[in-house]
């Protein structure tokens, strides 16, 4: 590759799918990230994640080459091990006691392979994917109503909607550039609705005409509400419930019985009767209706049904298929959709077609030919780390996830695999949660090296295309997989040279079969099946189907009125809400929900390599009303104890009349890699909706209490430093150091022996200089540590007293010599007279601090968030600063 290529690629983060333009220097392994101004998906807009991502190519951390137990092996050894193991387990106990975990980081052809290796060959059903904690409910209330797993609409419906409805979706910090582009609209058109259904206030309601904090789980209620109020007003659409529809009798009976007045609706949800009013006479009154709804639908033990109860006001009004109106699922993941595709959860099979149908199970073993194709569903994912638990599953290969941090009781998913006889990962970072309990590892190629397919949450496929070379001997998913195949007895089925290869038989399975005889199937890309690897190389993204009959993509469908079901109608389903499995109890009085944070990914394994991402929300967190804070004793910033019957975490206190008063709120990133005690997944409820197996993870019984630890302190060095022996710790990365947050249960005599004689402080420096600040009757203990003028460590520990602000510390480090006035005042932790403190981070893109932001808009006076962007570029990059730059003005 020429030095300062530009290439065109996809972001791997969430479901949005933006496309990227990288220009690479490969020989020094760099990359400048700018948006692809001509991917329909984003139009150039990145998020702060994606503008970060040339932040995280670095090697360090890198898995580099196989592990076996512990060691170095060849890839020769490692396969021949992991494929003889498997075959070995297959003819002691049988092909179940063999499973795989897959990921939506993974690209369309890794997953197509690894499916039809387990599914089609192996013969076990026993693959199933982290999506499963995302997106399953979406899949199955898709498949109840439209007869196949469809997305109907698309991106480009959010400028042509007159109201657009964010349910259960954190959407300016989940999907920042889906909110930026609607946004844009709502500036555009200001009669544009927009309604936030949360039961917290978040960042999304910056631009919400109406906000409905509806009580958590209350979903089905308020859109049974909602149909049995169309009913009521004459609203509905009978001419295309009658033509195009079944089953609606038994919904809108359904629905009159569950809610069948609005004081009754507004009591159970715990909302203001008029705000609800408001917005069932407004979805009433507008024919271009859009409803996006994501986790906070999906992670529930009723998800399916809340799919369904959305999708049923959609199909009663006729409002799907046709610009600017649908029920949308803002999928979480790069590829989640692409694994639903090639049937990455365990009750599918490939290209859209599931166990539950015998002549899918027959043409999928014709077109692959196979006699050992699996018969029946394999263990989703909570059933399959209890079977792993239990010993009924006897080895499994995880595949580019950490299930030990993200699986709901994640200490039980730890034992397991502990228990496990054989586990293999494959993942491109060598220290994560799970990779620790792994006995083969295996390098796979990360983002700027891996090439393929990512499907969008709009049905969009793009590639995601190679920036540098492979790193050590990593390599591709798909490499792995069909090399693990061949050795198991499948060379002449997995006997792939290359990632097209694998998607043109993926686009042909597509097709096989797939005709009116047949009785139609929505997933159809068999235009694509003869692609030459030029045109393959140089695929511009496209929305499925892509076929005879749409060679240049569809972007919506049902438009017609034609449906996937036997009867080529949509079907209603009729909704009994039900209570969540787990309610509060005198021993667990509070509700826990969680979420995502606006500049992290998942368990961090990437997005903590870029410093600028690590600033805005540093530690784990815990979001608790006032009302809760006075009752269980807590202060702001001091830290809790959050303990549910399956686990417990530690986490930074923030009050804030945006939770609802009885809930809790944590965000789900922190690993044991980055904090002592901040997984979330250890304290979240295993209970699953019974239709999707997704787990519950919006709702689980909890208590809390304040942590009080002996001291607390905090350490920035500027070199990664060994500190995991305090009970409580967080690393950080920043910009030339490291932030250490600590506190702890025993308190040594003496702090200044034991810095000194700790030497991952001390450091092995010449002409090293320290000050120091001892108060051993009250326990506090300041020191700064600075090598040739420049400032190396420093160290605040505390019993009785307040910590110093960060900020002003951090920003020593990136200076080339202190000054003497800043030698002075560092033990202070204050800046000298005169010089500005930034404050907590507020906008990554740019690095703007609060403090900074409140000194421009005091000084200059500011009023708008658009003047402070052109003052300070706070908020003009990925915007999803701008409700908090509001917030200060």
């Amino acid at each position: 590759m020429n030095d300062q290529t530009t290439v065109q690629t996809t972001c791997p983060y969430c479901g949005v799918g933006c496309g990227i333009s990288a220009q690479v220097s490969e020989q020094n392994h760099q990359v400048n990230i700018s948006g692809d101004k001509t991917h329909p998906a984003n139009f150039g807009r990145l998020c702060s994640k994606g503008s970060a991502l040339g932040e995280t190519v670095e090697l360090k951390g890198r898995l580099l080459q196989p592990r076996i137990y512990g060691r170095n092996a060849s890839w020769t050894e490692a396969l021949d091990l992991v494929a003889g193991s498997f075959i070995n387990i297959i003819a002691k106990y049988g092909p179940d006691a063999v499973a795989i975990y897959g990921s939506g980081q993974l690209l369309t052809e890794d997953y197509y392979v690894a499916n039809k290796l387990m599914k089609g060959f192996i013969g076990s059903g026993n693959m199933d994917t982290n999506s499963r904690l995302c997106m399953s409910s979406s899949v199955a209330g898709h498949k109840r109503a439209f007869g196949s797993d469809t997305v109907p609409g698309c991106y480009d419906d959010y400028e042509q909607a007159e109201m657009i409805i964010l349910i259960g979706s954190n959407t300016a910090w989940c999907h920042p550039v889906s909110f930026q582009r609607i946004q844009a609209a709502k500036d555009a058109n200001p009669a544009l609705k927009i309604i936030v259904i949360d039961p917290r206030r978040t960042a999304s309601c910056d631009i919400a005409d109406l906000h409905l904090p509806i009580a958590i789980g209350s979903d089905t209620i308020l859109f049974n509400g909602l149909l049995h109020f169309l009913g009521q007003q004459n609203a509905l659409n009978q001419a295309y419930i009658d033509a195009h529809t079944e089953g609606f009798p038994q919904a809108l009976k359904a629905a009159s019985i569950s809610s069948p007045t609005i004081e009754q609706v507004a009591a159970q949800c715990k909302v203001n009767i008029e705000d609800l009013q408001c917005f069932y006479r407004w979805f009433a009154d507008h024919e271009k209706v859009m409803s996006l709804y994501s986790q906070g639908v999906n992670q529930s033990s009723s998800g399916t049904d809340k799919v369904n109860a959305i999708i049923n006001c959609h199909i009663a009004t006729g409002r799907i298929g046709h610009p600017g109106m649908g029920p949308f699922s803002l999928t979480g993941q790069p590829n989640a959709m692409g694994g639903r595709e090639v049937g990455g959860l365990c009750h599918q099979l490939a290209a859209h077609m599931d166990f539950s149908n015998n002549a899918d199970i027959e043409r999928v073993s014709r077109f692959w030919n196979t006699h050992a194709i699996a018969r029946k569903p394999g263990f989703a994912a909570v059933e399959l780390f209890d079977a792993i638990y239990d010993g009924k599953v006897k080895a499994v290969w995880i595949m580019g996830t950490n299930p030990a941090v993200s699986m709901p009781n994640a200490n039980k998913v730890i034992q397991a695999l502990q228990l496990c006889d054989f586990v293999v990962v494959s993942d491109c970072i060598a220290n994560t949660d799970t990779t620790a309990l792994a006995h083969v590892l295996l390098p796979a190629q990360g983002w700027s090296e891996k090439d393929g397919t990512v499907t969008n949450s709009e049905r969009r496929i793009s590639r995601q295309r190679a920036l540098f070379s492979p790193a050590g001997r990593a390599k591709p998913d798909w490499w792995i997989i069909t090399q693990i195949a061949r050795r198991m007895g499948f060379e002449q089925a997995f006997d792939y040279q290359t990632a097209s290869e694998i998607f043109r038989e993926h686009a042909a399975l597509s097709g096989f079969e797939n005709n009116a005889e047949q009785g139609l199937r929505d997933f159809d890309i068999s235009a694509l099946a003869n692609i030459s690897q030029h045109d393959y190389d140089h695929l511009q993204p496209i929305q499925w189907p892509v076929n005879q009959a749409y060679p240049q993509g569809r972007a919506r469908l049902f438009d017609d009125g034609q449906f996937f079901t036997a009867s080529g109608k949509a079907r209603f389903i009729p909704i009994e809400p039900r209570p969540p499995v787990n309610l509060p109890d005198k021993d667990y009085p509070l509700i826990l929900n969680t979420g995502r944070l606006r500049d992290q990914w998942h368990t961090m394994t990437r997005t903590a390599i870029a410093a600028k991402l690590n600033q805005h929300k540093p530690e784990p967190f815990l979001e608790v009303h006032p009302v809760d804070a006075q009752q269980y004793a807590l202060l702001p910033s001091t830290l809790a104890v959050i303990e549910s019957r399956w686990g417990s975490m530690i986490a930074r206190v923030q009050i804030t009349d945006s939770q609802q008063q009885g809930c809790l709120f944590v965000p789900m990133h922190w690993t044991e890699q980055y904090a002592s005690q901040g997984r979330m997944g250890a304290l979240v409820n295993p209970v699953v909706d019974p239709v999707s197996k997704q787990p519950e993870s919006k709702h689980t019984p909890v208590r809390v209490r304040a942590y009080q630890p002996v001291w607390q302190g905090f350490i920035l060095s500027r070199r990664e430093l060994n500190v995991t022996k305090a009970e409580y710790w967080v690393k950080i990365k920043g910009e030339q150091f490291y932030r250490y947050e600590l506190a702890g249960e025993t308190l040594p005599e003496d702090w200044h022996g034991y810095v000194r004689k700790n030497p991952a402080i001390t450091a092995d420096e010449i002409n090293p200089q320290w000050q120091e600040y001892q108060d051993s009757g009250n326990g506090n203990y300041r020191a700064a540590l600075i090598v040739d003028n420049q400032l190396e460590t420093i160290i605040f520990i505390s019993a009785d007293s307040p910590l110093p602000e960060r900020a002003w510390l951090t920003s020593l480090f990136v200076k080339p010599q202190l000054e003497t006035r800043e030698r002075m005042a560092l033990l202070t932790g204050m800046p000298p007279l005169g010089v500005p403190d930034t404050g907590i981070i507020v906008c990554a893109c740019f690095n703007v601090g609060e403090k900074t932001i409140q000194a421009a808009i005091r000084e200059k006076g500011l009023k708008t968030h658009q003047e402070v962007g052109r003052c300070l570029k706070a908020g003009t990059n990925c915007g999803s600063c701008v409700p908090e730059i509001k917030a200060l003005l």
